[in-house]
């Protein structure tokens, strides 16, 4: 209406959600084809290159990812927006149901930080020590239920192996494990 440029998108509720706006870009969001050129800009400025770094390091050396490593990521995701904004810029994400989408949202990763922060050090370093009455203290810390602790752990026992597999820097091998599970890759 006044033949005026749009210059930034608000894609959140806060300052900080302002975006440049890209109308190809925005396409392909709409289509369901995502925007993976965004998520590296983004990821590229939220993203702290040292921790980044040293957690690869670690992981090619073999010393181990733990609870720690686990919710760092989740913090990371955090502060790129969270995993909803993260999603609506994947490729897609229009083919995964909205059941396995609800499973992943904002305050469910909220939730899994806060039972990290419930654990003590030692338990977060060595997460084959949680037991029966670690596990209550955990959900009664984090203001969740014992089955969201099991979840959890569950969860960082997945994303632990598939660090194994990166072990000595063997991406191919992670990456054939994984064809199938995810949309766009071949199965």
């Amino acid at each position: 209406v006044t033949g005026k440029p749009i210059l930034l998108l608000g894609v959140g509720e806060k300052t900080d959600a302002l975006e440049v706006f890209h109308p190809e870009r925005m396409a392909s969001r709409i289509l369901g084809m995502g925007d993976v050129l965004s998520l590296v800009e983004q990821a590229a400025q939220t993203v702290e290159r040292g921790k980044a770094e040293a957690l690869a390091k670690k992981v090619i050396k073999g010393k181990g990812f733990d609870l720690d490593d686990f919710r760092e990521q989740f913090v990371q995701m955090e502060k790129m927006g969270g995993v909803t904004a993260m999603m609506d810029k994947l490729p897609g994400m229009g083919q995964v149901p909205d059941a396995a989408k609800a499973q992943l949202n904002d305050q469910q990763v909220k939730r899994q930080v806060a039972i990290i922060n419930s654990m003590t050090p030692d338990e977060r370093r060595q997460p084959d020590i949680i037991r029966g009455s670690r596990k209550r203290r955990i959900a009664l810390g984090s203001g969740t239920q014992v089955q969201d602790v099991n979840r959890l752990l569950k969860q960082f026992d997945q994303v632990q192996t598939m660090m194994k597999q990166l072990k000595g820097g063997n991406m191919a091998r992670l990456m054939q494990n994984m064809k199938g599970r995810f949309p766009g890759m071949p199965g």
